[in-house]
């Protein structure tokens, strides 16, 4: 997916509401019809077109990889598409694998800058601040319970992204429909941006 990427107005609203979320810790919900850019708006805000292969072609590090470690610094989120019918299991198993590793990423760079300094490795994974869900249809009541859950005991900051008509299913989870702080609906371009 490196294609050019033209920033729009919704673009720049959607990273407001990302960053709102992030520093709120809170839940959002993004929602928006089929093809207007919610998912190359979020994979453009976590950096995931960079730390996604970096991430799976895990491997030594070099000096080439400072990169990475500032684009995961900056962003502090992780990306996420669930399977169609994914167990509970995996999912949690596939959010903490990435967690750890953007954590990784973090804490390499905080080095690097000279902001942490001690032999003590802290948890990195809590460096991780956003978890973005994209496709959040096809999660579980079950899952949608996890990932709440892991909301409240780790403090972090989760939004949703999905369908028009998103917002209407979580109001039958009236615990995680209480945590909801933002809601952004993601519309198409504007006649003057075309």
């Amino acid at each position: 997916m490196n294609r050019d990427f033209i920033v729009t107005k919704e673009h720049r609203r959607f990273t407001e509401f990302a960053s709102a979320i992030r520093k709120d810790v809170t839940i959002g919900i993004c929602h928006g019809e089929a093809g207007v850019g919610k998912t190359q708006s979020a994979r453009r805000y976590a950096h995931w077109d960079t730390l996604e292969p970096f991430i799976h072609a895990w491997g030594p590090r070099s000096e080439a990889d400072l990169k990475h470690y500032a684009a995961a610094h900056r962003s502090r989120t992780v990306f996420y598409t669930p399977e169609v019918l994914a167990k509970h299991r995996d999912l949690m198993r596939d959010i903490e694998f990435y967690r750890g590793k953007v954590g990784v990423l973090i804490y390499e760079h905080l080095c690097v800058i000279g902001k942490i300094t001690t032999t003590d490795v802290p948890r990195t994974i809590d460096f991780t601040e956003l978890i973005i869900i994209d496709e959040a249809e096809r999660l579980t009541p079950t899952s949608l319970e996890l990932l709440r859950d892991l909301h409240d005991r780790h403090h972090v900051a989760l939004m949703f992204i999905g369908m028009p008509g998103i917002d209407q299913r979580f109001r039958h989870y009236p615990q995680l429909y209480s945590r909801l702080g933002f809601s952004h609906r993601y519309r198409a371009l504007a006649r003057e941006e075309l």
